[in-house]
């Protein structure tokens, strides 16, 4: 009985790691790019001067400032998820999309303009710490898998068909 437990345990762990490990694939795959886009933006004159006050920020309120947009969406994802169980199937899922990659983009901008004020925090650096090594445990899994290293084969001749073809579309 206790071999039985100890296995649905392990088949437990590993659906839940499997979860977390797309949430963090998908935060990967769109946190650079779109703290990227967002830095743009902080090119501009207006948001350059937020950005800077938002460096300038001391620990306790970066971290406010960095958990309010995540209370702010949720009454919007609360309401997308009415808006599927009312038959508005496509208008709630595309506003789930949008507000994960809004929400995203900003999260990922905002933390690397608090980050520095947040690794003040002692429990927060330790955290953060623990957050990385358990991250890049599960990703060197899923990197090493069979199905990771066959999507990645595919991504790259996807990559490579697609250059071919723009240049000959392109006339070159």
């Amino acid at each position: 009985m206790q071999d039985l437990a100890a296995f649905l345990l392990q088949v437990l762990r590993r659906i839940v790691e499997g979860v977390l490990a797309l949430v963090i694939l998908f935060e990967e795959w769109g946190w650079e790019p779109l703290q990227a886009l967002m830095a743009r933006f902080g090119r501009w004159p207006v948001f350059r001067q937020v950005e800077a006050f938002i460096v300038r920020l001391p620990p306790w309120p970066a971290l406010v400032l960095l958990l309010v947009p995540s209370l702010l969406l949720l009454p919007v994802k609360l309401g997308a998820l009415w808006m599927i169980h009312q038959g508005w199937r496509l208008g709630g899922l595309a506003i789930i999309v949008v507000a994960k990659l809004g929400g995203t983009a900003l999260m990922a901008r905002l933390f690397a303009l608090t980050r520095p004020a947040l690794m003040r925090l002692p429990w927060f650096a330790r955290g953060y710490e623990r957050w990385t090594v358990w991250k890049e445990a599960v990703l060197a899994r899923v990197r090493a898998s069979p199905v990771w290293r066959a999507a990645r084969a595919m991504r790259e001749r996807l990559r490579l068909r697609w250059r071919r073809w723009s240049k000959q579309g392109s006339g070159s």
